[in-house]
């Protein structure tokens, strides 16, 4: 006996969320989000004092901030209370955002947040003939680090696997001669997703924590996979003392149970 065809709704549910007026409606509330949770919750930042020094030491490169997909909603609370108001940072930030139209809604959102967009992404192997941008966002975010700009990016997006640096911002970093920042910023209690990146809402008045790691040279005569370790291992570091500082029990995000 045939079984009954399953009734889907992913696609129109997909075309719905999609739709302009949706993206829009959704990128507000992301926003506004992202502003109320950023306000309200109590922040602990460390490595602040450390970093600017090293900024400063640098010179005029630009520097790669480089933070996990699954901290979106709370990426801007490092920027709002921290990395805007750097005299050391010079010029303007941009972030990498897919092309992808799940992307757009999170593209709204960063724009009211006086931070510029490079849209694109790394192109899919299965779909290799078309084109994401990938080679136009890297050549646009390699040039703005040679002017002495920062680039925001996360090192185990789009795709995944969560929470293992590709060697996306590392390379970045060596073709424009700059730095990469590990920052890891976490806040406690959170919702999580069941999402490839077990994605975070952060709930506002609660607590939270802001740490930068430290910054990674990249000079082109050093070996991609040990940049890559070395960003590892910083942004492990880096996102273990948020979270301890945040409240969480050591290494509670890795063990599968929602917080």
């Amino acid at each position: 006996m045939a079984r009954p065809a399953k009734r889907s709704i992913s696609r129109p549910m997909k075309a719905f969320f999609r739709s302009a007026p949706v993206v829009a409606v959704l990128g507000f509330m992301i926003w506004a989000w992202m502003a109320l949770v950023g306000r309200t919750i109590r922040w602990t930042i460390e490595n602040e004092a450390e970093t600017r020094a090293a900024l400063a030491a640098a010179g005029p490169s630009g520097f790669v901030i480089a933070c996990w997909h699954e901290t979106i909603l709370l990426m801007p609370s490092g920027w709002n209370r921290a990395i805007r108001l750097w005299p050391e940072r010079r010029g303007r930030t941009a972030m990498m955002i897919s092309l992808s139209p799940d992307g757009e809604s999170v593209a709204r959102a960063v724009t009211r947040l006086d931070i510029d967009l490079i849209r694109g992404s790394a192109g899919n192997k299965k779909k290799g003939n078309k084109d994401k941008g990938g080679l136009r966002a890297i050549a646009e975010a390699a040039g703005r680090l040679r002017a002495g700009e920062s680039v925001c990016m996360t090192p185990d997006g789009p795709r995944g696997p969560r929470r293992v640096a590709s060697q996306g911002a590392v390379t970045l970093a060596q073709r424009a001669g700059a730095l990469v920042l590990p920052y890891a910023v976490s806040a406690k209690p959170v919702l999580r997703l069941k999402s490839w990146d077990r994605f975070i809402i952060p709930l506002p008045f609660t607590k939270g924590a802001i740490v930068f790691g430290p910054l990674i040279e990249c000079p082109r005569s050093a070996e991609p996979e040990a940049l890559q370790d070395a960003l590892q291992r910083g942004m492990d570091e880096a996102t273990g003392r948020a979270e301890t500082l945040a409240g969480h029990p050591v290494h509670a995000s890795q063990a599968g149970a929602s917080v």
